[in-house]
């Protein structure tokens, strides 16, 4: 033993410099590889400016999706289909909902998914879990979206989800988020900054706080400039539309007005009703009001105002110029969130992806019906259409909704918007 250690004794004062520059170098090599190497060869993250406020619950699904996923899912036609959940009962009369989840999920942490780990909460929604696989809702109303309710993303504490991406670095400003970090196993990246108008999502890209610009309704300044790539595409989950105040414009005037906008004015995609062209309820056979400045009957002794928002001016140009040209006395007044007291309001609208409409068009909703819209045929096809379970039945009553929601023109439907992505070369 004492010969061993003597032995050792001898080695370690003999070799004892390179011994020291062997653990000096073990030590910067380890220091490297965990602080050094990541910050040196880290891909460069992709900085994203999102133009409006939110608080977390309400982070755009086009960010979340990557992050996590729900019970079911969406297709661009409104058709649900599972995600988490493997299927789904109802009881005859809408009110009972029972979702049983897939075999092997888990959670980011890599902690199991539980029923009992899946939190909501729903107003009017009593939410049991009958065993480990299994969540049951009870409803107080029959409600046949339900299932596209559950298709938004669910999240463990700390913004743990279900997806290829992780959330961190969340950062919040007076209950609203500032910026959200996301990261998938590449060590790919994306920062998502938050601004509170247009104006200031521009001006940081302009001054390289982001690189990136998502859904834009006008791509100017950046059309003009030479570093930048603009993507194009058609939103159809939405429609640019003129909500008129039904009650100051009654069913005549409102006709009159909608069949004087040319509508082959505007380089968008028509929108000829509510819904999506996309969805497996739409109906194309809608009275489409095309230009016919015959139709003006009485409009010259309409004084009207178009209420609308700065990103819509070039838009409002155009169709006050249609009146104007017929002799109706026409002003334009922006502004920046939703008016009270209008007669005309030009507003881009974002489609649900289910057919049900009820919050905009029924006469019961109103702090969500901005037209002031009141027919009891629509309040009952609204009505029916939410509570009837069978989707070819469902089909039937939105058909007829649009026709006759078309047929008393509380809006004037022109185009589906483009969105332009901003991305600095």
């Amino acid at each position: 033993m004492k010969y061993t250690f003597k032995i050792a004794s001898e080695f370690v004062s003999r070799f004892k410099g390179i011994l020291l520059i062997s653990i000096g170098i073990g030590i910067a090599g380890f220091i490297f590889l965990k602080i050094v190497a990541p910050l040196l060869f880290a891909k460069e993250a992709e900085k994203i400016g999102i133009t409006g406020r939110y608080q977390v619950e309400g982070i755009p699904t086009y960010i979340l999706s990557d992050v996590s996923h729900g019970l079911t899912k969406v297709s661009p036609n409104g058709e649900v289909a599972p995600a988490l959940a493997s299927s789904w009962d109802v009881n005859n009369d809408g009110t009972i909902w029972t979702f049983h989840l897939k075999e092997g999920q888990t959670w980011q942490d890599g902690t199991k998914v539980t029923a009992e780990s899946i939190k909501y909460n729903f107003q009017d929604v009593k939410v049991s879990y009958l065993d480990s696989k299994t969540i049951r809702f009870d409803l107080q109303n029959p409600f046949s979206p339900f299932p596209t309710t559950l298709s938004r993303a669910i999240f463990k504490k700390g913004l743990l989800g279900l997806g290829n991406w992780k959330a961190s670095n969340l950062s919040l400003v007076g209950g609203y988020v500032e910026k959200i970090t996301i990261t998938n196993k590449d060590g790919d990246r994306k920062i998502f900054k938050f601004y509170p108008n247009l104006e200031r999502t521009k001006l940081a890209f302009k001054l390289g706080e982001v690189n990136v610009i998502y859904d834009m309704l006008d791509p100017k300044p950046f059309d003009t400039w030479k570093t930048v790539n603009i993507t194009k595409s058609v939103s159809k989950n939405r429609f640019a539309a003129i909500f008129f105040n039904s009650e100051l414009l009654d069913k005549a005037t409102r006709q009159a007005l909608s069949y004087t906008i040319d509508k082959s004015q505007f380089e968008e995609e028509r929108a000829f009703g509510p819904l999506s062209p996309q969805s497996w309820a739409y109906n194309p056979q809608v009275k489409p009001y095309d230009y016919d400045p015959s139709k003006a009957g009485d409009l010259k002794k309409l004084n009207l105002k178009l209420t609308t928002t700065a990103p819509l001016i070039a838009t409002a140009e155009k169709i006050v110029k249609n009146w104007k040209n017929l002799g109706i006395n026409v002003d334009i007044q922006v502004v920046s969130v939703v008016p009270d007291d209008y007669q005309a309001f030009l507003a881009i609208y974002d489609i649900p992806s289910d057919p049900d409409q009820y919050t905009i068009w029924h006469s019961t909703q109103t702090s969500a019906n901005i037209s002031k819209y009141k027919n009891p045929r629509i309040d009952k096809l609204l009505e029916d259409g939410r509570a009837q379970l069978n989707q070819d039945e469902r089909k039937k009553i939105y058909l007829d909704f649009q026709r006759f929601l078309l047929e008393d023109a509380p809006a004037a439907f022109l185009y589906h918007p483009y969105s332009y992505t901003i991305s600095r070369k």
